[in-house]
């Protein structure tokens, strides 16, 4: 089977074994370490390190497409943030009477906003298996739609990055709106429970943690199986040498919206475990600067490694929690200047620097300028 074939990698085992023993300690020195001692995990840190996983899994799906099918994608915030929404809706439902001003049906910001009723789409998220395969689909056909028109086109490079990047821009305006009836500027929050259980407690916020290094782990085991696959080495093909593998006979827009659709489902499920560690979704997730940011993560981790997306989102958003703490107004210049260090001096990602290291001391007279696997996958 395709999904288990990566469990035999090495590669693979060595990132789930590192990620289920990340649960485990995380888990153990939460849960049985005394609160004054300095092995202690508080519930503040289990939240900050869900939010990490959840953005390791952006990564992930970023990484599918620019990776592998040399898609740079500059919009899979949006993709993230419509996820995030439609897990926010159902946790907004859940609130019932218990609201500021107690109508068990409409929203507080409805009722401040003198809504009569609840619009249409709003409708079926009081039930969590809807909006569970909402977090799904929401996503997965805005790129089913926005891949087919551009891929059909054959829009690509630059000019597909910078269409992406409009599409989010112009969501976030959208959303902005207080009459589409997201929240508008404020978005969501005041959540309360998901699936009966208090969202405000220890325990449930160290299930969410929990939740989001299972569904990291299932993510990559689909992205890895996906590359590993038959589709994987037409999709590295699409990306080093479209015109020949159309030529070949290859229907290169179909794998293309595959692969597309597949990652920006993955970025859904991503943003729907980040809303309820968080407490909070808005417009400006699907900010820009949001898209690039990601795109940073994958570069600096290394392209085309999925595990190397993986330690990209984990080292710069660190990097970001310390930095806004004593200079917030300078990340961004930080960030920018980080992305022309990794451009210059790490072209591979720290993934690649790895890679030569560990090749160097296997053959130390070998030639650095051998193909890696992934390169000699494109030119099989």
């Amino acid at each position: 089977m395709w999904l288990t074939r990566p469990l035999r990698e090495r590669s693979t085992q060595i990132f789930l074994g590192v990620l289920f023993a990340a649960l485990v300690v995380v888990t153990f020195l939460h849960l049985f370490m005394p609160q004054d001692s300095a092995l202690h995990v508080s519930a503040y840190t289990v939240t900050l390190l869900g939010k990490y996983l959840c953005y390791a899994l952006l990564a992930v799906a970023v990484d599918l497409v620019w990776g592998y099918l040399g898609i740079l994608s500059l919009g899979h915030g949006a993709f993230f943030a419509l996820g995030g929404y439609a897990m926010g809706m159902y946790l907004m439902r859940q609130i019932g009477d218990r609201g500021t001003y107690g109508d068990p049906v409409l929203p507080d910001f409805m009722v401040f906003l003198n809504w009569q009723e609840l619009p249409w789409y709003w409708l079926g998220f009081d039930m969590a298996w809807f909006a569970f395969i909402m977090v799904l689909l929401a996503p997965g056909i805005l790129a089913l739609v926005f891949g087919f028109l551009a891929f059909r086109s054959r829009v690509t490079g630059v000019y597909l990055s910078i269409i992406t990047q409009a599409l989010t821009f112009a969501l976030m305006l959208a959303f902005f709106r207080n009459e589409m009836g997201f929240g508008g500027n404020n978005g969501l929050t005041d959540f309360r429970d998901i699936l009966g259980f208090n969202l405000r407690t220890d325990a449930t916020r160290l299930g969410l943690f929990i939740a989001t290094g299972i569904a990291l782990g299932i993510g990559y085991l689909i992205c890895r199986g996906i590359v590993t696959s038959k589709l994987g080495r037409v999709s590295i093909a699409c990306r080093d040498a479209e015109a020949r593998t159309r030529f070949l006979g290859y229907r290169v827009e179909r794998v293309q919206l595959f692969v597309f659709v597949v990652s920006a489902m993955l970025a859904g499920v991503a943003g729907a475990l980040y809303v309820p560690q968080v407490g909070i979704i808005n417009p400006s997730e699907f900010s820009p600067i949001f898209s690039i940011e990601i795109v940073v993560w994958v570069a600096l981790g290394g392209r085309a490694t999925l595990y190397g997306a993986v330690i990209g989102a984990i080292l710069v958003n660190y990097a970001k929690t310390v930095f806004t703490g004593v200079m917030p107004d300078a990340w961004l210049f930080a960030l920018g200047g980080l992305f022309v260090l990794v451009t210059v001096f790490l072209p591979k990602g720290i993934a690649g620097l790895l890679f030569e290291r560990r090749k160097k001391r296997k053959d130390p007279d070998a030639d650095p300028n051998t193909p890696s696997d992934t390169e000699r996958e494109a030119t099989a």
